[in-house]
C-alpha cells in the first residue's frame, strides 16, 4: 500500500513539474513597461540635480546633450524671439506609470539661452495674440 501511494506522490511531482516547465513570471511591483518606481524616482532626483546646477548660460543644445531628450518640448515665436521650453520629469503627481507635464519642470531658453525655470519663468514669456 505505501508502493502505491509513493509511486502516486512521484507521479503528481512529476505531472506538476513538467506543467510548471518554461513558465516565466514576472512581477515588477509596477507596469510590464520594465519600470519600476524607483527607477522614476532615481531619474526624478538627477533631473532635479542637474537643473539645480544649470549656468544662466546653458543653451538648448547644451541641454539636450547633456539631460537627454525631455519629455515634452515646445517652441513658438514673439515679436521676432523664439522661445523653447524644454520639460524634464522631476516629481511624480499620479503613480500610474504616464508621464504629464505637471510632473515636470519647464525649462525655458530665450533665443537659444535659459532664462529661466519653473512657472514663473514660463510666465515670463509675452503671449502673442
Amino acid at each position: 500500500m505505501n508502493r502505491v501511494k509513493g509511486a502516486a506522490a512521484a507521479a503528481w511531482i512529476v505531472l506538476v513539474s513538467t506543467g510548471l516547465q518554461g513558465c516565466i513570471i514576472v512581477a515588477d511591483g509596477e507596469h510590464g513597461d520594465g519600470y519600476s518606481s524607483s527607477d522614476f524616482r532615481k531619474q526624478e532626483a538627477e533631473n532635479r540635480r542637474m537643473i539645480s546646477a544649470l549656468s544662466d548660460s546653458a543653451t538648448v543644445t547644451y541641454v539636450r546633450e547633456t539631460m537627454g531628450t525631455p519629455e515634452f518640448a515646445n517652441r513658438t515665436t514673439v515679436d521676432g524671439v523664439r522661445y523653447d521650453v524644454l520639460y524634464y520629469r522631476t516629481h511624480r503627481v499620479e503613480a500610474d506609470g504616464n508621464t504629464t507635464k505637471d510632473e515636470c519642470t519647464p525649462l525655458v531658453f530665450k533665443d537659444g539661452v535659459l532664462v529661466g525655470t519653473g512657472e514663473l519663468a514660463m510666465s515670463r514669456i509675452p503671449q502673442s495674440y
